[in-house]
């Protein structure tokens, strides 16, 4: 299948590298504003002009531009009848989010969103011990990216951990408080969001790109039990209580690479019949959910601004 990449920065030359290993893929084409390396372009043709990959014969193409970009970029290719897989946030707006939903089943194009955790071995594993979640702790936190700055920290990072918690937790939410701070940028740089669903469980969520420490790890209660999940060390640690006391149990995962796993998903779901749109509908639904945290923060901000001294 001849794919192509928009966007070869720090993401898109990871996609450009899988793309040209992988024997359900050639790479043909990638595009950006500035000429990769020839390293980066894995034997590919390089344009300036995203359009000109329709001129190369791409069936899908994967989307690793600003944030800003998605909406206009992929439902170019959408209406064209390629097949699009975007990097996270799916758009910058529920309303584009919608709009490509609807394009990508009308012209019957196969469209998904890089949630890449969903293909970490490690939640894999861990998915299958928990149920009916009551608590759950995130953190995501890592150093200052120099990337993805179109957006707040919420929409870069926390939205992973969003997409995980919306996936355990098979309820509605019932209400969000978000709080957050401008560190470096125009955008919160580090926040926290609360979510509370209608049937009690509650999720604590904190990520921020201005820390020298990076973690990317889960925990989740429920029902006696405790499970510890390092996305980024691919280990589980699971507690449990028993009549004999608390069984421990620490389950290092077989390393297989997220994203590479994603873009296999990404064609299983092309040649799929019918095709599948869960995803993309997770991923929106992720979207409004960190939405919602970004205005509730911002909202809080101008409070404070706003407050007499």
């Amino acid at each position: 299948m001849k794919a192509g990449v928009i966007g070869v920065g720090k993401l898109g030359k990871i996609h450009a590298r899988i793309y040209g290993e992988l024997d359900e893929f050639e790479l043909v084409g990638v595009s950006d504003p500035i000429r990769p390396d020839d390293e980066h372009l894995h034997g590919a043709r390089w344009t300036d002009d995203y359009r000109e990959l329709l001129t190369m014969g791409i069936q899908a193409v994967s989307i690793a531009t600003p944030t800003v970009n998605h909406h206009e970029v992929a439902k170019f290719f959408l209406e064209n009848g390629v097949h699009c897989l975007i990097e996270k946030p799916i758009a910058v707006s529920m309303a584009e989010a919608s709009d490509l939903l609807e394009v990508a089943a009308r012209n019957q194009a196969f469209l998904m969103v890089g949630m890449v955790e969903r293909f970490n071995k490690a939640y894999g594993e861990a998915r299958k011990m928990i149920t009916g979640p009551m608590f759950i702790e995130s953190h995501r936190l890592g150093p200052f990216p120099n990337r993805s700055l179109d957006i707040s920290v919420v929409l870069d990072l926390m939205i992973h951990d969003l997409d995980i918690i919306l996936d355990l937790v098979d309820d509605e939410v019932a209400s969000v408080e978000g709080v957050g701070i401008k560190a470096l940028t125009d955008k919160a740089d580090i926040a926290n969001a609360r979510i509370h669903f209608q049937g009690g469980c509650i999720a604590n969520v904190t990520a921020s790109r201005i820390s020298e420490e990076k973690m990317r790890r889960t925990r989740v209660f429920f029902n006696h039990n405790y499970v510890s999940l390092d996305f980024a060390g691919h280990k589980i640690k699971a507690f449990r209580n028993t009549q004999s006391g608390i069984e421990k149990r620490e389950i290092d995962i077989e390393m297989e690479e997220p994203l590479k796993r994603e873009i296999l998903h990404f064609h299983t779901g092309i040649t799929a019949e019918p095709r599948d749109y869960t995803m993309a509908k997770n991923a929106a639904m992720a979207l409004d959910l960190a939405l919602k945290i970004d205005e509730d923060l911002t909202n809080r901000q101008n409070q404070l601004r706003s407050a007499p001294n």
